[in-house]
């Protein structure tokens, strides 16, 4: 069965910068669009970045020039680099995972949460 961990989360203060890993198992991530979400208290949970399966990414405006995502398939992990943090950054953060064949695949890791704070 598949599964997704994330880990990496934390307290970090302002202008920090903290790198999130996604591990799957069970499969191989080399067929699935990737994304980070993230959930703030008493907020929707909202998409803050996609990879695709070629690599291609987009971010959400928030985030742009300060989070990457990338993705290592040989490792089956997808990290996401988060510099210049920011205090409403905080939130879990939530690894995706979909895959379009018959019907939509999609998987959600447990979250890990990061809190930006001095």
């Amino acid at each position: 069965q598949l599964q997704l961990v994330e880990s990496g989360g934390g307290l970090v203060q302002p202008g920090g910068s903290l790198r999130l890993s996604c591990a799957m198992s069970g499969d191989s991530l080399s067929i699935y669009v990737m994304e980070w979400y993230r959930q703030a208290p008493g907020k929707q949970r909202e998409l803050v970045a996609h990879i695709t399966v070629g690599g291609n990414t987009n971010y959400a405006d928030s985030v742009k020039g300060r989070f990457t995502i990338s993705r290592d398939n040989a490792k089956n992990t997808v990290p996401l680099q988060m510099n210049s943090l920011k205090p409403e950054d905080t939130a879990i953060y939530y690894c995706n995972a979909k895959y379009m064949g018959a019907r939509l695949f999609e998987y959600w890791g447990q979250g890990t949460q990061v809190t930006v704070s001095s």
